[in-house]
Parts: C-alpha cells; sequence; structure tokens
C-alpha cells in the first residue's frame, strides 16, 4: 500500500428520491433500473440523495482524506457534514473530492445529491441511449500522507506515461509526476519509478531528490532510457510491464506514497491507403462498440460482469473496442491492456450541441478528465470527441441561422481536437459521423480529425446493403489523405424472432446475419479500411425506443444479459484464428411448422458457422451432405421430425451438436400428425418464440380446404415509410410486442377445418393506427412529428354464425396500440371446423394473432 490506504465505500448507503423514505442500497446504484422499461413513456429524471457515515480511527487524523467518486450520473454535489465539498458535472469521468478540513472524527456524514435532469449545457443532450441516474460506479475512501501523489489532476492518478521512442531493440520511458505537499512545512522527498517486467524481475530504476515547499504542487519529469530488448505489447502477446512509483522520504526512506501503472511497449500509424499497423506489422482493427448497462441492472454493473464484456470480444476473435459513447468503469481498459484488445474512447457529445460557453466548457472539461484518467493505457490508441453531431439537424426551417449553428458546431469540434492534440500528442484523434456525406464534408467536419469515423446502415435505416462498399470506396476517392473507421454499422436483431427468407425490418437473427456478412466481406477485402466496429456487443437499453422489444436496442451481437446470438458465431467463424465449427441454429432449439405436403417431417433452414472449405451435416446420424461454406455459412434444408431432432456437424477434427424440438403441425387436420394447438401471427411471414411460456408462432397462410387459414384482407403497412414491416409501435398491456405489430387488414374470416372436439379459442387484436402524435426518434434518420391518418373500424366477430363480440371499436374501447387478447370454447360438431368472421360497420376489420388449442 506504500504510505496510502484505498479503501471500498460501497456498503452502507441510504437513498431516497424527493420525500420518499430512506432505504438502504449498495453502490453501484441507480434509480432507473425499472422505470426505464415500463410502458409509460419517460424515466425519472431529477434528484436523488445518498448517505452515508464515515467513522476514522486515530491514525487519519494528519493524512489527506479523499473520496473518490468513479460514476455519478450527471450532476453531483458532495457535502461533509453539511458542508459543500465539491461539484462534479458529467456522467461517464472520475472526480476526486478533499474532505480532510470538513472531518470532525466522530460522527462525519456525507451526503451526496445527485441530479440526471435534461440539462442543455451538459452533453449528451439526446441519444439512442438511456441517461441513468445514481451513483452508478465504485466509491472509494482514499487516506494518503501530507505529501502525495496529487489527486487534482482532472481525476487522474497524478502520474502520466509515455514511451517517445519504441522499437524491437530498445525504448524509452518518460514519467511526469505530480506531487503536492499539503503539509505546512517545506520537505525533502525522494521521486523513484521502478519498472517491473511480467515476472517481477526489476528492470530498471530512476530516481530524482526535490524540495516541495509547504502548500505546492509540482511536477517532476524523469526519463528512464535505453530499455534494451522489450518485450513488445500486442493483441496477440498483451505483454504488460508494471511502473511502481513511489514517494521516499529523503532523510528516513520511507514509503510516503506509492502507486501502479501499466507499462506497454508498442507502437502503431494509420495510413489512409494500407490500414492500420501495430508495432510495424498490418492488423485489420475489427471488434464492437459496447454500453455499459446489463439486464436488470441498468448501468449499476458489477465489476466482474463488465470484465467478462472484454472477454467475450477476445473470444469473438475482437482485437478493438470503441468504448461508446462515453468513457467506462476504469475496469474495461485495465482488461483491453491485460488481454489484447485495442480501444478508442470518446466523450458524451452526441446527435446536437448548445450553443453556450457553458455547453462547451462542460465538453472541453469532459475531453480533459477522459484523457487524463485513461492516459496510462496502452491499450488506448484514439481519442474521440463528437458521434454523429449533425444528426438532429437544428434550424432547418431559417438557412442563415442554420449555418450559423454549423459553424458553432465546426468551431467546437476544432476546439476539442486541437485540445486533444495538446493533451496527447501520441494518440489519433477521431470524429465519428453518420452517413450524411456531403453534410459532413460541407461543414468541415471530416477535415478536423486525425481519423474520420463513418456510423454506416446501408440496408438498414436506408437504402441495401449493396450501398455500403460504395460508400467505402468514395471515401478513399474523395478523402484519399484521410484514413477512416466504420465505427458503427448493424440491424436488429430480436433473438425471439426467426426467419427463413429475411426482409428488412422484419427484426430477424437471419437478416442480420446477412447483414454482417455483407458488411465484414466489405471492410475484410479492402485494405484502406482501418477497421470496423459492430454496433453493438450487446442489447442495451434505450427507454425512447419502440419496436420488437420496446426500450431496447437489438442490434447487440449478444443480448442485453449476454448470450450470444447467431450473429456472434459469425464474428467468431470470420475472425477466430483457430479451427470454428458452430450450429448456429442450435439457438433456435424450440421450433413448429407445418408438415410438408403428404409428409410427416417439415423441411426447415439449419445454418451452421464456420471457417472450414466444407463440412457434412448429419440428422440422427444420417449424413444430410457435404456442403461448401459460403461466407463463412454453410445451409442446410432439414427435414425434422415431431420431437427431439439430433444434429451433428463434422469438419476435419471438429464437431458440434445440437438438439431441435420440433412441434409438427399437420399439413391437413385429417391426416394422422395429431393436432394440439396452433399460434398464428396475421400478416406476417416471421415467426416468435415466447420462451417463457413455451409457445412457438408461425406465419398466416391463405384458407386451405383441410387445414386453416384467413380469407380476405392484406398485410398491415404503415404510413411510417421507413418500415416496411408491420409496426413498430410499443404495444401496451403486454411483453410479447411482436404478436400485435402485425394485422391482417380488412380481412373477412379465419377457418380452422378442425375435427370435432372441444377446443380453446384466442383472439388477438391492437389498433395500429392513429393515438398521439410523436417526435421521430433521431437515430430513425428523420426529423419530423409523426402523424398517422387514424381509420376508425367497428366491426362484430362471430363464431361459427354465432355474436363473440359486438361493436368493436378498437382505438374507442381499449386505446391506440393496445393488447387485447379475448377468449372463449368453442365446441364443434357436425364436421363444421370453426369460422370466424368478421363483419364491417365503420372501416376495415382486423385481426393481429389468433391461438387454437385442442382441449379433448
Amino acid at each position: 500500500m506504500g504510505g496510502r490506504k484505498l479503501i471500498s465505500l460501497n456498503d452502507q448507503w441510504q437513498f431516497h428520491k424527493d420525500k420518499e423514505p430512506q432505504q438502504p442500497v449498495i453502490i453501484p446504484h441507480t434509480w432507473n433500473t425499472k422505470d426505464v422499461l415500463d410502458d409509460q413513456p419517460g424515466y425519472y429524471r431529477g434528484l436523488g440523495f445518498y448517505t452515508r457515515k464515515l467513522k476514522f480511527d486515530e491514525s487519519a487524523r494528519g493524512k489527506q482524506i479523499f473520496l473518490i467518486f468513479n460514476g455519478v450520473g450527471q450532476e453531483a454535489e458532495v457535502f461533509v457534514n453539511g458542508t459543500l465539498a465539491a461539484r462534479h458535472i458529467g456522467s461517464y469521468t472520475r472526480f476526486t473530492v478533499p474532505i480532510t478540513k470538513f472531518l470532525n472524527y466522530k460522527n462525519d456524514v456525507v451526503e451526496v445529491q445527485v441530479n440526471n435532469r435534461f440539462n442543455e449545457d451538459i452533453p449528451p443532450l439526446t441519444a439512442d441511449f438511456t441517461f441513468f441516474g445514481g451513483i452508478y460506479r465504485n466509491v472509494n475512501l482514499l487516506i494518503a500522507d501530507e505529501v502525495h501523489f496529487s489527486q487534482s489532476e482532472n481525476g487522474s492518478s497524478g502520474i502520466f506515461i509515455t514511451t517517445p521512442e519504441v522499437s524491437s531493440s530498445s525504448a524509452n520511458v518518460k514519467v511526469n509526476s505530480y506531487i503536492e505537499n499539503a503539509g505546512t512545512t517545506d520537505k525533502v522527498v525522494q521521486i523513484i519509478h521502478q519498472i517491473f517486467d511480467a515476472k517481477g524481475l526489476l528492470i530498471a530504476t530512476k530516481t530524482a531528490n526535490i524540495k516541495i515547499i509547504k502548500g505546492e504542487k509540482k511536477s517532476v519529469v524523469q526519463d528512464i532510457r535505453s530499455i534494451k530488448n522489450p518485450e513488445l505489447w500486442s493483441t496477440e502477446n498483451p505483454y504488460l510491464y508494471r511502473i511502481i512509483s513511489k514517494i521516499l522520504d529523503a532523510k528516513t526512506k520511507k514509503v510516503i506514497d506509492q502507486v501502479s501503472h501499466p507499462l506497454g511497449f508498442r507502437w502503431f500509424k494509420f495510413d489512409p491507403n494500407t490500414g492500420f499497423f501495430l508495432n510495424g506489422k498490418p492488423l485489420k482493427l475489427m471488434g464492437a462498440s459496447r454500453h455499459q448497462d446489463y439486464e436488470d441492472l441498468s448501468n449499476a454493473t458489477p465489476d466482474a460482469l463488465q470484465i467478462r464484456d472484454v472477454e467475450l470480444i477476445k473470444e469473438m476473435g475482437g482485437n478493438f473496442l470503441r468504448v461508446a459513447h462515453y468513457p467506462q468503469d476504469p475496469l474495461i481498459l485495465e482488461t483491453c491492456d491485460r488481454l489484447g484488445i485495442l480501444a478508442s474512447v470518446e466523450i458524451p457529445v452526441v446527435n446536437t450541441i448548445t450553443e453556450s460557453a457553458a455547453f462547451t466548457n462542460n465538453c472541453l472539461n469532459m475531453e480533459r478528465e477522459m484523457i487524463s484518467q485513461n492516459f496510462n493505457h496502452p491499450s488506448v490508441i484514439i481519442w474521440a470527441y463528437m458521434n454523429e453531431i449533425l444528426l438532429r439537424q437544428k434550424f432547418t426551417d431559417d438557412k442563415p441561422r442554420q449555418q450559423i449553428y454549423f459553424d458553432h458546431v465546426r468551431e467546437l469540434a476544432q476546439k476539442l481536437d486541437s485540445l486533444t492534440r495538446k493533451l496527447d500528442p501520441s494518440r489519433y484523434t477521431l470524429l465519428v459521423n453518420h452517413g450524411a456525406w456531403d453534410l459532413y464534408n460541407k461543414v468541415g467536419l471530416t477535415k478536423i480529425p486525425m481519423i474520420v469515423g463513418w456510423n454506416l446502415y446501408s440496408g438498414w435505416y436506408s437504402g441495401v446493403p449493396a450501398d455500403f462498399e460504395k460508400f467505402l470506396d468514395r471515401h478513399h476517392k474523395e478523402l484519399p489523405n484521410t484514413p477512416f473507421l466504420v465505427t458503427e454499422y448493424g440491424a436488429d436483431a430480436d433473438p425471439r424472432i426467426r426467419f427463413t427468407d429475411p426482409v428488412r425490418f422484419d427484426k430477424s437473427v437471419e437478416y442480420a446475419v446477412k447483414f454482417h456478412q455483407t458488411y465484414l466481406n466489405a471492410m475484410l477485402n479492402r485494405q484502406f479500411v482501418a477497421g470496423g466496429m459492430a454496433w453493438n456487443l450487446a442489447d442495451f437499453n434505450s427507454e425512447t425506443r419502440e419496436e420488437t422489444m420496446p426500450h431496447i436496442n437489438n442490434k447487440g451481437l449478444l443480448t442485453i444479459g449476454r448470450k450470444p446470438k447467431d450473429t456472434y458465431f459469425l464474428y467468431q467463424a470470420y475472425l477466430l484464428q483457430k479451427p470454428y465449427l458452430k450450429i448456429t441454429s442450435a439457438q433456435w432449439n424450440e421450433r413448429t411448422a407445418l408438415a410438408d405436403s403428404g409428409k410427416t417431417t417439415s423441411t426447415q433452414l439449419i445454418q451452421v458457422a464456420t471457417n472450414f472449405k466444407t463440412a457434412e451435416l448429419y440428422l440422427k446420424g444420417v449424413s444430410l451432405g457435404i456442403k461448401d461454406a459460403v461466407d463463412h455459412m454453410i445451409d442446410w434444408q432439414v427435414p425434422f421430425k415431431n420431437g427431439i431432432n439430433k444434429l451433428s456437424v463434422i469438419s476435419g477434427d471438429q464437431n458440434d451438436q445440437a438438439e431441435i424440438n420440433f412441434q409438427l403441425q399437420p399439413y391437413r387436420f385429417t391426416d394422422t400428425i395429431p393436432f394440439q394447438q396452433m399460434n398464428v401471427l396475421l400478416g406476417a411471414k416471421r415467426m416468435y418464440i415466447d420462451e417463457k411460456q413455451h409457445q412457438l408462432w408461425i406465419p398466416d397462410q391463405p384458407f386451405r380446404k383441410g387445414s386453416w387459414g384467413y380469407v380476405g384482407g392484406m398485410p398491415f403497412k404503415g404510413n411510417n415509410n421507413r418500415i416496411s414491416y408491420g409496426s413498430d409501435k410499443n404495444i401496451l398491456g403486454t411483453d410479447h410486442d411482436p404478436i400485435y405489430q402485425t394485422q391482417q387488414v380488412g380481412i373477412e374470416q379465419f377457418k380452422f377445418d378442425v375435427p370435432d372436439g372441444e377446443y380453446e379459442l384466442v383472439l388477438h387484436f391492437a389498433e395500429l393506427l392513429g393515438g398521439e402524435a410523436k417526435e421521430t426518434l433521431a437515430y430513425n434518420l428523420e426529423n419530423n412529428t409523426k402523424k398517422e391518418i387514424e381509420q376508425r373500424r367497428i366491426f362484430n366477430v362471430l363464431i361459427n354464425d354465432e355474436m363473440f363480440m359486438e361493436n368493436v371499436d378498437l382505438a374507442t374501447d381499449y386505446g391506440y396500440a393496445t393488447a387485447v387478447e379475448k377468449k372463449t370454447r368453442v365446441t364443434v360438431f357436425g364436421k363444421k371446423g370453426i369460422t370466424i368472421s368478421f363483419n364491417n360497420l365503420v372501416g376495415k376489420a382486423v385481426l393481429n394473432a389468433i391461438q387454437l388449442r385442442k382441449i379433448y
């Protein structure tokens, strides 16, 4: 510990909001875990109060005592014994509070007032993620000597390490230490930096004696030269040295203060024609971006889960992490250092700015804090400061005023870039744009940073996937001297939705696989593309989103609970250097479908991800043939039987297995396959899996005699031109939105030619048109208010010619975008089957989904 004590203060906190009663909480903590997932628009953005008692023994007297907050969202005021000790602005950087002068060492109390309100002077202003409130990262108590490494350097350790010269034969190290004397007398101290290798052997030492007068803070720069034959840090061999820095009493040689930092010897460069080089060798930077929240925890995420995220990038075959859109827990970069994951870090200036001096100052201060706190990590090679800043264009009806706004954006970008280059000339600067090429060039934002980042979603938000490679080539042609990264790309993949013939916006896992194949091929085949970061490593919370899984952005390669999707396995097939073979469709292990005509099997797709050229698939030990891999995937059409189907795939010395539980539906109800239950989505082509209730939903079909299906009508098509598939509205009153987001409009009948018996019938409805006009979300690449044309509808529902629901007016009776479920029993006799008829009174009748279960 070397003269200092660092003690966790995560326990024994009391918390309350406004006038609510106090409750005990453990840090990390946020007050937004539940309200960001409910059906009520918005979430609590206001004040929260945390209090904790401090208890010191006599050894603390005469020491310097600090509180260290690693993350508080987003404005914090810290009081000690009722006196304001510090203020801090920004959710995502560490701040240190000196509290010695406020203590009585008897009954000390700390209170932290936290506010995550909207504040136009604090970024982020808007974004496709949630601005959680609370003390959501670890809190520590630091007890140090009067002479110590400074704790007033923007939340850093007070030590800044650079490696100005590195080669395979030698390396130089420069250490800039800020020393502080908070005592009442002048002191003579010794500053020592020792470099240890990974085995713990001391390989270099640098010592300096200095005099530091009372109340002084001074910088001490020491050079450690000519370290011979350094072991280089790389993504394959992330070799870490340690620098242990000490302050000793010059007379007694007693250690007064001591800190440790990682040290990695590496050099790197970006080239606009040949990409990225690490230690003189070309390296394609491939990986993902990361948000910090986790299922059921929001952003108050335990250490072990954060470490696991970086491990998952490494296990994916990735070598890069875009820490987006804000600095994250110190554990993230520590783990990147250890595992060999290169990284960029950015401040949360997203979508738009405020043209105020306070906003600019807060941005500049966030950049200082980010760089200071993360300066000593060998994994960090890029500092970034803006993301899609022109996504929210202001003053669209006033072009002269808009030009002034654009000038302010450019001026802020230039200030941030200049500050960054001054604070750290050893790393690159990055500004990230969305795909509006002409706009960003016109405003001048592509001319400021050392690297340009592009967030590209061709084939998702707009265009087709093939447009992506055209954009890459355009950058290389029109900005030939500017290196660039593809900093975002992705497509929603709701793990509950499957589609054997996927289309844009169906939210199926299968569409996302095809999307990522196209993007990976384009990037890996172009040397000038320095790298690509999938958006996102994992699904994350975005409270304003609706869509199939409301409040969640589903573009992750993993679920928000970090369960791999098929896309994660695809990346392993592309990026891993070791042999890889995986039945990705094993994720879809509960299935249902109609039997093929005249057969007792149903043919469905099975996909395998691999870096082998070929593989052979077996069903219950019978070969289904050897097939070639195309873009690291192999497809088989598999004849599934009712019940458990055991699959195995073999290539070389690798193999993988899967079990698929298949519920076979009869092609005709008179077939030998017994009918038990059927769940049908109207106006849909996709399949939906309710894992909790083990209910499997299939697409509808036109009525076929002897079978089932709809008569009349057309699939729902909303007024939003961006969405070509169903609705993306949040359906109230259900967690199973995909059941209600498609429908058959103008349906006349739905028929089941079932045999005589007793059945349970469930009809599902939701009015998908109308309701409050909502502001279109910026990330959907529109910037207007969405107003739908309401279509009043009143209809009757009859079952076998008997009235079941009369004068149904979904909007009036239940509300817009609200799940309606109506259940009944039907006795079938006389071989009449079941016919549900819809009689229009006003407008056109709709049906969203239907279920039928045989009772006996």
